[in-house]
């Protein structure tokens, strides 16, 4: 089955996109093309133009190349042997951020075409399902006000979530502010649901994280999510040898490499690889064996469209040990139309993952074509 083109179109909201910690406002979907007629459909949460520009660039010389270059008239099933390919010819450019990025959405692509072609969900092709519904958190971002806050939970926890994380937004500003806002949305929740915050990197005392984390201890907090820049591994490794709350992380980080220095430095509790960052199914189906041999959870990343959150299902399905998945609720158009799936949450909080071939959704063509850019 060789790939005979791969697409990279950009979609936006047509209203404003705002300055908050939503990339569910814009997109970019990849599809690569096979001479069967199959084509995989995989989208990335970087910057859709970067992204683009990685894919469809001339080429320049054979350590530095385009992507599509690089794997046309590839076999689509050879995912390792491609993944390895496209990494070593944009060495230049390349090794991190958005051309592993760019990667990562070419890979999940090959992995949906092969499910379609084998007529099996990709959580088979990794190894089998452990699950056919995983638990869901509520995902949305952190109002300024307990008022606001009070309002997102009567909005979503009656949906059935036994948990909600607040994150960015109005979190960072002080480590005062924090505490106040983990008050409020304890007092909101009630004591039985599971409380998650995203710091969105803000953090930058040690001694102050240290402190405020341990104060936020008595208000149940789950987990403390990305409180550091990614780059600032002490810090992580501090803070979490200092706290009983869970220290979680990781979606800004790709390749193998980057893993390896998080968990040998013992920086997480919980690892949170974006498939559409991280270098994809290929790079994420290894970080499952890494985490089990260290006694950390894998939790991933995915609060964009639903077209990453069925990828990101045929993940957790694959996984032997699953907490959660993430359920973004931002009300964006691009969620509630791009794909002609929508997954909703049961009563009991749990979301079913798909067991049609590939991962198991399909776009909406219409709406694909009235939210393109060029």
């Amino acid at each position: 089955m060789r790939i005979t083109d791969v697409e990279a179109i950009i979609v936006r909201q047509h209203t404003e996109i705002a300055m908050v910690g939503d990339g569910s406002q814009d997109t970019v979907v990849i599809l690569v093309h096979t001479e069967d007629g199959i084509t995989g459909v995989a989208e990335v949460d970087s910057a859709p133009y970067g992204v683009k520009t990685v894919i469809e660039m001339p080429d320049s010389h054979m350590a530095c190349r385009g992507l599509r270059e690089i794997v046309v008239g590839e076999d689509a099933f050879e995912m390792e042997k491609i993944w390895r390919k496209m990494y070593e010819r944009s060495l230049y450019h390349g090794r991190r951020g958005l051309v592993i990025h760019a990667m990562s959405g070419i890979d999940m692509a090959l992995w949906d075409a092969v499910g379609k072609k084998l007529g099996l969900p990709v959580s088979k092709l990794l190894g089998g399902a452990y699950r056919q519904r995983v638990q869901a958190y509520c995902s949305v971002l952190m109002p300024d006000t307990e008022k606001e806050i009070c309002q997102l939970v009567e909005r979503h926890m009656h949906k059935g979530y036994q948990g909600m994380k607040l994150g960015w937004g109005a979190l960072g500003q002080s480590f005062e502010k924090d505490l106040q806002l983990v008050k409020w949305a304890r007092k909101a929740l009630g004591d039985d649901k599971f409380l998650m915050l995203d710091i969105g990197m803000k953090w930058t005392d040690v001694k102050g994280a240290v402190k405020t984390a341990r104060a936020m201890e008595e208000y149940g907090v789950h987990w403390i999510e990305e409180p550091f820049a990614p780059d600032d591994l002490e810090a992580h490794a501090r803070l979490a040898a200092s706290t009983h709350i869970h220290i979680a992380g990781g979606e800004e980080v790709g390749t193998i490499h980057e893993y390896v220095q998080l968990l040998e430095k013992n920086c997480l509790d919980i690892l949170q690889p974006d498939l559409s960052r991280c270098g994809g199914l290929t790079v994420a189906k290894k970080l499952a064996d890494l985490c089990e041999l260290r006694r950390v959870a894998v939790v991933p990343h995915a609060f964009k469209t639903h077209l990453l959150m069925a990828a990101t299902l045929q993940y957790i399905a694959a996984l032997p040990h699953a907490w959660y998945v993430e359920f973004c609720e931002q009300d964006t158009v691009l969620r509630r139309e791009l794909t002609t799936t929508m997954f909703q949450v049961d009563q009991e909080g749990f979301v079913d993952i798909p067991q049609a071939p590939g991962f198991g959704i399909e776009l909406d063509p219409e709406a694909l074509e009235r939210y393109r850019v060029e």
